[in-house]
């Protein structure tokens, strides 16, 4: 019973430490694999964005050739005034950003990626300002003649044909925030689908349509459906479709047929920036579990690491105020276009030769406005996004994240470390190493991140660590618990309180069986077999003067066996306070006989001496509870006087009785003997033990017997009581060859008493 105990003491921990452990791998996976099950995951964007706060600190070699032309409030005042020998509300008509890519063409950018959506084209700017002409072509001839304009798009903003097929290519840049707000990652490309313009201008007729399978469902503003069938093949009947729209008919023949759509898989406008200068052919890119690979001429590519969704972790290390980073207004390029039209060239202004220009607004309170949360602020621009992925593929500088079953490695290497930590270690000082564990990871996290851009998860691991650690010291604090009130129930009537205490304070506490150097201390109760014959003729007596019978009669023998117990109990008792006030160990009761050690289970460098003490002081506390029972005596004798005249029957006078002590010391075998299930004794076995108990047989009645060893010990503890010690003649005992020394110690108050100081007695568990 006591082996299965001990191995669900064992076993238990390492069940709490796994359950622990396992949880935090769980929720770490499902915080990484299922965006709905990301509440610890926020945790760990808060550690990310720290670090990037961090990272900002040491200066990135960012790339030198990306630019911004940043639209801002004063360029809306500046098209509003005139001064470009036009005026344009708000809602600028397309030659404008015409003439800002042919002036970046001009000076020589290598590309120039618009982060604006064109999904229409405007039929209110009919012309430009020298002359009749569309704006809308004006502005895709210019895309068509500079050949490396980048549209930006979006799903449900997806550039018009007439702009889209004069571009070089498009680019996402729609801002897919984390559930709390905040821009981290964006997927490193979408598959649109784009609708062909029929539909696209029937949508807008009706109230939008659905796609389900095989067909197209619009529906009218009367709410009233229109179902127009989608072929196997994706053909969809155009015929039918412009009937509907315009009541106009086609005639039947290939022309009436058309792709209802078709798909186009659209890379982030930074990663396309960044492809279009290092010349990496995103058409055959290389789509892998964990990562991208991007290849350009002479065996070049670029390695993007993406998430299971395709998501790359924005390293925010280009800020918009960094100094390698070419910054002008739109309007200061509208200025050089006009000056340069009008032959101006003089002072003009040439930034952008061999650069990546980004179109972007950090304009304020109107519709161009384009801000949002990012790690490093609550509101930023976030065009800033764009050259920041570029800036990524440009210099090969990403941040990375270790694939889950390294990050579960991570959880669980932690986890065990807490458990091991915690289990080896008392609870003040494991909490000290925990605390240090973590906060060397947490550094070593943050190290990673600043010097090579490597996220190390920090919430699930140094959850790990600590919930295993709070986890182990609440059990530890349980079982330790239980474990005290076990000990204190098999020795809080046998030991002292203090020596209770010292047990319990115990770090560790080996109660089997154990080699211990002990004194032991056997007192036998003189003239308690007498008592007991006399008290069981006394009841004889009683029940035949009386003719008692039946309960009667086992009333009256049950009283002077209660008496009788009384007596022993209060004479046992005496002995078994002085031993637990001398710190010792009270063994059993043998009948009338007490035993007891010093030394066990807390070592006690002065056994001999406590024990030899604590039987002086037993033998004295005998004498006074005599004394105090022989005044009852004389008190019981007057009053039976008295009795005698009324004819009262007498009080019985009490026993007085003596005790033989005998102290022997040696090494015994110490430990719980019994059964686990039942009765436990905590007791002493040896040839040194039975040497005690034959020395108190010796002692014969108010003495105290010791040994040779027992001496030896006294002496060099307290030599004055030593010098009071009178030796006897060495007597030959049972089971022994040889004869034994033996000592005598004086007890009564008119013998010398000691009166050096006592040493103090040390307790180790």
């Amino acid at each position: 019973m006591r082996a299965v105990k001990l191995k669900s003491q064992k076993v238990l921990p390492l069940l709490l430490c796994a359950f622990v452990i396992g949880c935090a791998m769980l929720l770490h996976a499902l915080g990484r694999r299922i965006d709905r099950f990301d509440a610890f995951q926020r945790l760990e964007w808060m550690t990310f964005d720290w670090r990037i706060r961090l990272a900002t600190n040491t200066p990135a070699d960012n790339a030198d050739n990306l630019g911004f032309v940043f639209i801002n409030n004063e360029t809306i005042e500046v098209l509003a005034g005139g001064s470009l020998g036009y005026t344009a509300g708000l809602y600028w008509p397309r030659f404008v950003y015409g003439r800002v890519v042919e002036e970046l063409k001009t000076q020589g950018a290598e590309a120039i990626a618009l982060d604006v959506l064109f999904p229409e084209l405007r039929r209110d700017h009919t012309n430009m300002p020298s002359g009749p002409g569309w704006p809308d072509e004006y502005f895709a001839r210019a895309m068509r003649d500079a050949g490396s304009v980048i549209l930006g798009a979006e799903t449900g903003a997806i550039p018009h044909p007439l702009f889209r097929t004069n571009a070089w290519a498009m680019g996402d840049i729609a801002a897919r925030r984390d559930s709390d707000g905040i821009l981290r990652r964006v997927r490193a490309f979408e598959d649109y689908v784009i609708w062909h313009p029929m539909i696209r201008e029937a949508a807008r007729r009706f109230d939008g349509f659905t796609y389900d399978t095989n067909r197209l469902i619009f529906t009218a503003p009367d709410k009233t459906k229109t179902t127009i069938p989608i072929e196997t093949g994706g053909n969809f009947d155009a015929g039918k479709l412009l009937e509907l729209g315009t009541g106009r008919k086609l005639p039947p023949g290939p022309g009436r047929t058309a792709r209802a759509f078709t798909r186009q898989r659209v890379w982030d406008l930074g990663v396309v920036l960044a492809a279009r200068s290092l010349r990496l052919d995103l058409a055959n890119a290389v789509i892998e579990p964990g990562r991208i690979i991007l290849r350009g001429p002479g065996g070049f590519e670029r390695i993007i690491p993406v998430d299971h969704q395709q998501r790359l972790v924005i390293d925010w290390s280009f800020p918009l105020n960094s100094p390698r980073l070419t910054r002008e207004s739109f309007h200061s390029l509208l200025h050089n276009h006009h000056d340069r039209a009008r032959g101006q060239t003089n002072g003009l202004r040439e930034l952008w030769r061999g650069k990546l220009a980004i179109v972007g607004s950090i304009a304020s309170g109107n519709d161009l406005t384009d801000v949002g949360a990012t790690p490093l602020e609550k509101e930023t621009f976030l065009t800033t996004r764009s050259w920041n992925i570029a800036n990524s593929i440009l210099t090969g500088r990403f941040v990375h994240r270790p694939s889950l079953s390294v990050e579960l490695l991570f959880i669980l290497a932690l986890g065990i470390v807490a458990g091991a930590i915690t289990s080896w270690m008392r609870a003040l000082s494991a909490a000290i190493a925990t605390l240090l564990v973590a906060t060397l990871y947490l550094a070593v996290a943050c190290h990673f991140y600043v010097q090579s851009r490597l996220w190390l998860p920090i919430v699930m691991p140094a959850g790990a660590l600590l919930f295993t650690h709070f986890a182990l010291i609440t059990y530890r604090a349980v079982f330790e618990q239980r474990e005290r009130r076990r000990i204190k129930s098999v020795f809080d009537k046998i030991v002292s309180p203090n020596v209770v205490n010292e047990l319990l304070k115990a770090e560790t506490l080996s109660l089997g069986g154990a080699r211990r150097p002990v004194s032991v201390f056997f007192a036998d109760v003189r003239g308690f077999t007498e008592m007991t014959d006399e008290s069981h003729a006394l009841a004889t007596a009683q029940v035949a003067g009386q003719n008692l019978s039946g309960a009667p009669a086992e009333a009256c023998f049950d009283s002077h066996a209660e008496d009788l117990l009384r007596t022993i109990n209060l004479y046992l008792s005496a002995i078994a306070d002085v031993v637990k006030k001398h710190d010792g160990t009270l063994d059993k009761y043998i009948g009338d006989c007490v035993m007891a050690f010093w030394g066990a289970p807390t070592v006690n460098d002065h056994h001999a001496l406590s024990c030899v003490r604590a039987a002086i002081d037993a033998q004295r506390a005998i004498h006074d509870l005599n004394q105090q029972r022989a005044a009852e005596n004389k008190r019981r004798e007057e009053e039976n006087a008295r009795r005698a005249t009324t004819g009262q029957p007498p009080l019985p006078l009490l026993k007085l009785l003596a005790v033989g002590i005998g102290v022997n010391t040696g090494v015994v075998t110490v430990g719980l003997m019994g059964s686990e299930k039942h009765t436990l004794n905590y007791t002493i076995l040896g040839r040194d033990v039975n040497l005690a108990q034959r020395l108190e047989a010796h002692s014969g009645r108010g003495r105290i017997l010791i040994g040779a060893v027992t001496y030896s010990e006294v002496e060099r503890d307290d030599p004055h009581l030593a010098m009071s010690c009178q030796p006897i003649a060495p007597a030959q005992f049972k089971g022994f060859r040889e004869s034994v020394k033996l000592y005598e110690v004086p007890w009564r108050i008119s013998s010398p008493a000691p009166h050096a100081p006592p040493p103090e007695p040390t307790l180790r568990a």
